[in-house]
């Protein structure tokens, strides 16, 4: 799949004087190396719904999980418009903001891919077992349902010197 470069451009209203866009490549980087991120959903009724997600980055597309029982499934059953935040909670580094649509994945070559990805990051801790519609996890009988997003919008934070605040657009 080819790469998708967004438009970028800073806001020189959330940055300092001197500062420059943070580049694509950095915020996708940030992005592929994350460990944790927080998934924000929309709840049936409007309300907001955050949650810490694990997440892997696969062709240029953000890729995540989710019981079929759970709240962030509801949501975006409902709603699938999301976002997805990444960064540091230090007041130095970059954070990276992606808005865009879950779409979920049923497809057993690309959800195989998916697995696959999890494993190559995030070790034994996530093992996926392909099945129709989803994954199995050995814990559980439930089907684990499997998401990508693909970035319409995104925001890049760098915080420390200099401040910058960047928007791709996609």
């Amino acid at each position: 799949m080819a790469e998708r470069t967004p438009r970028t451009d800073i806001d020189l209203r959330f940055s300092s004087p001197d500062a420059e866009p943070t580049p694509w490549p950095d915020a996708r980087v940030k992005l592929e190396g994350a460990q944790t991120y927080w998934l924000t959903t929309v709840r049936p009724d409007g309300r907001p719904h955050v949650t810490p997600i694990a997440a892997v980055w696969l062709d240029d597309v953000l890729h995540f999980t989710t019981g079929i029982d759970e709240r962030k499934a509801h949501n975006l059953a409902a709603n699938q418009h999301c976002v997805v935040t990444t960064g540091t909670n230090e007041f130095v580094g970059l954070d990276v903001i992606v808005e865009g649509d879950a779409i979920r994945l049923i497809d057993a070559q690309r959800l195989q891919r998916v697995a696959d990805a999890f494993v190559a990051k995030y070790g034994d801790v996530f093992v996926f077992h392909v099945r129709e519609g989803g994954f199995a996890i050995e814990e559980s009988s439930d089907l684990v349902l499997a998401f990508e997003i693909h970035a319409r919008k995104a925001f890049g934070f760098a915080k420390g010197d200099p401040f910058s605040q960047t928007r791709y657009r996609f």
